[in-house]
């Protein structure tokens, strides 16, 4: 028996555990979402049962899932938070604050860590003695001797550990390709400005022959706070962060350099079986390669490689596939025979085919859309900090919670919505005692509101705080050499909050006022198709309405043509067209400065034949109809020959297969198998004001 029950084990032991990775860090995250979103929900002064209930089983089952895979570290931090969250749950202790934030700060560290595993040792080592130390004390009913340290940047996302201290350590940041290498020089003046935030040096004269620019951080400040900063100045995707080898003078063992990492008891049901690591120390190669092909994963690796879709929406894709397959089979039949009788047929045939088609899209695409609660999630924990740090009160609603937005888009307005989020508290929520003395509740409230309107979706930050002052405004707009006459509109004078290095802050802090943000929140949002639009009144608060279309894939459309050739216009932009003849145009500062009178307006007019050098063949007759187009509130007119009718388009990228080309955002394949530009309404309408 004895030998029956060792080869059982065995074969236990046997077990490719790697191949499991994957789906525990998907479940491990979504558990610690879970467990922020019910912490930050908590009633302290009466706590349901169900809640602690539900917070325990979330801590519990990350706790069950490390220790099956022998990733000790994150057990022996989940079992701290289990003793101080059974201990809640059987009423033994009282919830307090300062329970929630070392529970916070410790889902936190999870975070980190199970990252640093997902990546096969990569990324920040922090230390998470502090946080053990203070959850036994809470669990033992007695109050830490110090708080745990919180971070010095507030994290844009959930999933970035933001209130663990980690240790200094050396990086390499490399920035670029750029046209102009030397442009990734101004980073450095972010380490004079912010107090503590590291030294930053060139690397071996800075410079790669490919424009790269390569530099060396010394830091404490974690990878995400730190790629959160330079990406106000540069994309994303032209920044990393890469460890620094001990051949650049950060050895282990120097002061500051971080201590090799101690071997910790094991934890795992499958200890020492092959396949399962030892102790918290970085999963095996092998294991790095299946769980995350890429060496340092992002904050948010989990969300980009993998999507869950409802059953239903799988099926009803199923049954359209089906009755597409069934009805081209029936064309490609009636095609063997065609007969002039059998026309009649054949078209019914490819209206089937045409009506299944686009169902068969919108399925599709469907598929790809998720709720706007997955943005909206990640803004309580972050506003939670924040007014902490900032001594506010402030009430967090979300509206809207529901609204789809295609997936693509959601990962690429979370940045720009963060900032905005975080200008209300900082700008625009006022202290309370501040508040109190105007007449308001000491608690602000910051609204984020989602909804749909015709083919985009309506996304708006507002909040009830101090709202824009105008001469402010107008003020620090000449301070800076801006043009900015008291005859402009309030919409005018709104806007000026988006010039490069505006910024009304008196203090630079980590939080605001590097002159930095706005500008490139609007770049952002208009990148993808969108518009920002501002409204405010002083001393009530203010709203920032950000506008989008719901899918990047395809896009409703009207086509023109200019000397045969044609070209795409959003249909979201387009506000109406009309013939007019020449006799009504006004020809202002030389000859191709025309302007055209619509009702009250004057509008520019840009002639399309021009800017694309298009050139004009036979007898081709060049027409005078105008299509008015908007985009950030201002209007002008394009000058086309023809207007070919409207229609839903796949959007392709120009600049991924072809190169950079101005005034145009992407191109599409016509049904005639021709390829058609979509033009950059935002920047044809900056060409007209210059």
């Amino acid at each position: 028996m004895a030998d029956t029950h060792l080869d059982s084990g065995r074969a236990d032991a046997g077990i490719d555990l790697t191949q499991f990775y994957q789906v525990f860090f998907e479940e491990a995250g979504e558990n610690l979402d879970r467990l922020e979103q019910l912490l930050l929900e908590i009633d302290i002064a009466s706590a349901d049962d169900e809640v602690l209930n539900s917070i325990f089983r979330c801590a519990h089952s990350v706790k069950g899932g490390a220790a099956t895979f022998g990733f000790a570290d994150v057990a022996q931090l989940t079992h701290q938070m289990e003793t101080l969250l059974d201990k809640l749950r059987r009423h033994e202790l009282q919830p307090t604050s300062g329970m929630v934030d070392v529970l916070l700060q410790a889902g936190d560290a999870l975070r980190a860590q199970l990252l640093r595993h997902q990546g096969g040792g990569a990324g920040e080592v922090c230390d998470i003695e502090a946080l053990q130390a203070a959850l036994r004390s809470h669990a033992n009913g007695q109050a830490p001797a110090a708080p745990v340290e919180r971070a010095a940047t507030v994290a844009a996302a959930p999933a970035a550990p933001a209130a663990v201290t980690c240790e200094a350590r050396a990086l390499e940041l490399r920035v670029g390709p750029l046209d102009h290498p030397e442009q990734a020089d101004s980073l450095g003046e972010l380490f004079k400005e912010i107090a503590d935030l590291g030294t930053f040096e060139p690397l071996d004269g800075g410079r790669d022959a490919d424009g790269l620019r390569r530099f060396k951080v010394v830091t404490t400040s974690s990878d995400s706070d730190l790629l959160e900063l330079f990406s106000f100045h540069f994309p994303p995707d032209m920044l990393a962060l890469l460890p620094l080898g001990p051949g650049y003078g950060f050895h282990a063992g120097a002061p500051g350099a971080p201590a090799p990492a101690e071997a910790e008891p094991e934890f795992g049901f499958f200890d020492g079986a092959p396949g399962a690591p030892s102790s918290g120390a970085p999963v095996a190669a092998a294991a790095a390669q299946r769980a995350a092909p890429t060496a340092k994963p992002s904050a948010a690796a989990a969300d980009a490689s993998t999507l869950r879709v409802s059953v239903e929406k799988v099926d009803q894709l199923i049954n359209l596939v089906g009755e597409l397959v069934i009805t081209q089979a029936m064309l490609a039949q009636t095609t063997r025979k065609l007969e002039p009788a059998m026309m009649q047929q054949m078209a019914a045939g490819l209206a089937d085919l045409e009506r299944n088609t686009r169902d068969l899209q919108e399925s599709v695409m469907s598929i790809r859309m998720i709720p706007m609660s997955v943005v909206f999630n990640r803004f309580p924990r972050m506003l939670r900090d924040l007014a902490a740090k900032l001594e506010k009160k402030v009430e967090f609603v979300t509206q809207g919670d529901s609204t789809e937005l295609d997936k693509g888009l959601v990962e690429k307005i979370t940045d720009p919505l963060t900032h905005l989020v975080r200008n209300s508290c900082d700008h625009g929520i006022e202290l309370p005692a501040e508040r109190v003395a105007r007449g308001k509740s000491e608690i602000g409230t910051i609204t984020l509101a989602a909804s749909h309107q015709g083919g985009s979706i309506l996304i708006e930050v507002r909040d009830d705080g101090k709202g824009l002052s105008r001469d402010k405004l107008l003020k620090k707009a000449r301070e800076k050499g801006i043009d900015a006459p008291d005859s402009m509109t309030d919409a005018e004078v709104w806007s000026l909050i988006f010039a490069p290095g505006f910024s009304t802050a008196e203090v630079v802090t980590d939080v605001s006022g590097r002159g930095v943000g706005m500008d490139v929140v609007k770049r952002n949002i208009t990148s993808l198709g969108g518009t920002v639009e501002i409204e405010s009144s002083e001393g009530h608060g203010m709203s920032v309405k950000v506008r989008l279309p719901l899918t990047l894939a395809i896009m409703d459309s009207m086509s023109v043509a200019v000397a045969g050739e044609t070209y795409i216009l959003s249909l979201s932009s387009v506000v109406e067209s009309f013939s007019q003849s020449e006799q009504q145009m006004l020809t202002v500062g030389g000859a191709n400065g025309q302007v055209v009178r619509v009702r009250d307006e004057y509008l520019p007019v840009v002639d399309l034949e021009q800017v694309f050098a298009v050139p004009r063949h036979g007898a081709q007759a060049k027409s005078s109809i105008l299509v008015v187009v908007e985009s950030g509130g201002v209007r002008m007119a394009l000058r086309v020959d023809e207007l070919l009718g409207q229609q839903q388009v796949v959007v392709k990228n120009l600049e991924a297969n072809y190169r950079k080309v101005d005034f145009v955002s992407g191109a599409t394949i016509l049904g005639d198998g021709n390829v058609a530009l979509i033009l950059d309404v935002d920047g044809l309408v900056r060409r007209s004001r210059h």
